[in-house]
């Protein structure tokens, strides 16, 4: 009985497209102006402000409060997603999730987190390596009541990070809660849903350089409220 030869089996399998884009060949010159260690403030959250502020004007950035929020469960393996910043302040960088959902359920387990603010128009990255801890219920509330009444019922129809049956079952278990809770009428504040503060152990700041030689310049914390800053190799 004939068979199908080595090299027609090879033959009958289509070759992978070609990738579009010759990927070793993309890059960009960043900006000449660097950062400096006279520049800085003298607290990693008073340089993030001024960061923060000129992304928020002038940085052509969609959404500047998005970042990269970066957990490990127990095992110590990894796993990133994009959450909105939506405070922060001396004590830390506060975000708000389901309690349920995996980065939720990873934090309880391991709290220690990293934020990363991929700032790329400007040329700027800020890295918050530090742990996270539970906000308190009342200061939950307080923001809750600030999200528009769309993403209050979002709060409760999503189990986040659970598997679903389909958009469809989404999609009812939202209108069921709009039904329950007409525009206008106050929404509960979900039991399994609130926030993280991220006390920073470590901030980074970098500055895209020309010849891919970046300034990194890291606050450190040494206890009692003091820094130390650190320049880092690129």
């Amino acid at each position: 009985m004939g068979g199908v030869t080595d090299r027609e089996a090879d033959s009958a399998v289509p070759a992978a497209d070609p990738v579009p884009f010759d990927l070793a060949s993309m890059r960009k010159q960043y900006r000449a102006e660097g950062l400096s260690e006279t520049e800085l403030a003298t607290t990693p959250v008073e340089q993030f402000a001024r960061w923060f502020k000129q992304a928020a004007t002038d940085g052509g950035l969609f959404e500047p409060n998005a970042m990269v929020v970066s957990t490990a469960d127990a095992e110590g393996r990894p796993s990133s997603r994009t959450v909105l910043l939506k405070h922060f302040d001396a004590q830390g960088f506060v975000f708000y999730t389901n309690y349920d959902s995996r980065k939720a359920r990873e934090l309880d387990a391991n709290p220690y987190v990293s934020l990363l603010f991929p700032w790329h128009p400007m040329a700027r990255q800020v890295v918050v390596t530090g742990v996270a801890r539970r906000t308190g219920r009342d200061e939950t509330a307080a923001y809750f009541r600030t999200r528009p009444h769309g993403s209050q019922l979002g709060a409760w129809a999503s189990a986040q990070s659970a598997v679903v049956a389909g958009r469809r079952a989404l999609d009812a278990a939202y209108a069921e809660l709009a039904a329950r809770y007409p525009e206008g009428e106050q929404v509960p504040v979900p039991p399994h849903w609130g926030g993280f503060r991220v006390v920073p152990e470590a901030v980074e700041f970098w500055q895209g350089r020309e010849n891919r030689l970046h300034d990194r310049l890291r606050y450190v914390a040494e206890g009692g409220g003091s820094w130390r800053v650190e320049r880092l190799s690129p």
